[in-house]
């Protein structure tokens, strides 16, 4: 069995890591963009240069202590938030859903490249090339950190991707009512993490989803 020492590891998740997480921001921006808010365009976020959408702690820092924690089992980040003007939408309450759906959707699609990828690198015989079991180890990780991304972001826990689709639905006061705990968020996802309420909500979704993967791509 191939044991990495936390270098190798790091060097292995530190791209799909940081592709993961820029997609995901740009993804934000693009759609918003597309719906009628340039905010993110003029800001030069609607790009896929990390420099323009990484936080020291949340995209360096926190997935590196979570890695370390896990030991590589559960690794997640986060980026500089996309700014959004909702009131430049042309449709903001259909819109809204879009922009926020926009994030994890470019994760689920590049967790299906990544899987092509680690296709690939089982053709070019990664047991005797260097190069090979880079992208195999690499495409592994891909697969986990974007499916991993995905699925935190729906949890519907403001500012979250998924509570942005779930305000889209609710009627204004609700949606005025549960916006208001958007300020706790964080903790509320500290405690959940600690707690590792976290881990029993994603988990079965990420088995369910790498099962898939591997049926698919018969990996």
């Amino acid at each position: 069995m191939l044991t990495l020492t936390f270098i190798q590891k790091l060097a292995v998740w530190s791209v799909p890591v940081l592709l993961a997480i820029t997609v995901h921001e740009a993804a934000h921006a693009f759609v918003a963009y597309r719906c009628g808010d340039s905010t993110a365009k003029m800001l030069g976020r609607l790009s896929i240069n990390p420099m323009k959408h990484i936080d020291l702690i949340g995209s360096i820092v926190l997935p590196i202590v979570v890695a370390l924690l896990s030991q590589f089992q559960f690794v997640f980040g986060y980026a500089k938030p996309v700014p959004i003007n909702w009131n430049h939408l042309r449709n903001p309450r259909r819109d809204m859903a879009l922009v926020a759906a926009a994030g994890p959707v470019s994760n689920l699609i590049m967790a299906i490249l990544w899987a092509c990828a680690f296709k690939i690198s089982t053709w070019l015989h990664p047991e005797t090339s260097i190069p090979a079991l880079f992208l195999l180890l690499a495409s592994q990780a891909g697969i986990i950190i974007n499916l991993m991304l995905a699925f935190l972001n729906l949890i519907p826990i403001p500012p979250l991707d998924g509570s942005r689709i779930l305000a889209s639905c609710l009627p204004p006061k609700l949606r005025q009512r549960y916006l208001v705990i958007e300020p706790f968020g964080f903790i509320i996802l500290l405690v959940l993490l600690i707690t590792g309420m976290l881990q029993l909500i994603i988990m079965p979704l990420m088995d369910s989803a790498i099962h898939f993967i591997g049926t698919v791509f018969h990996l």
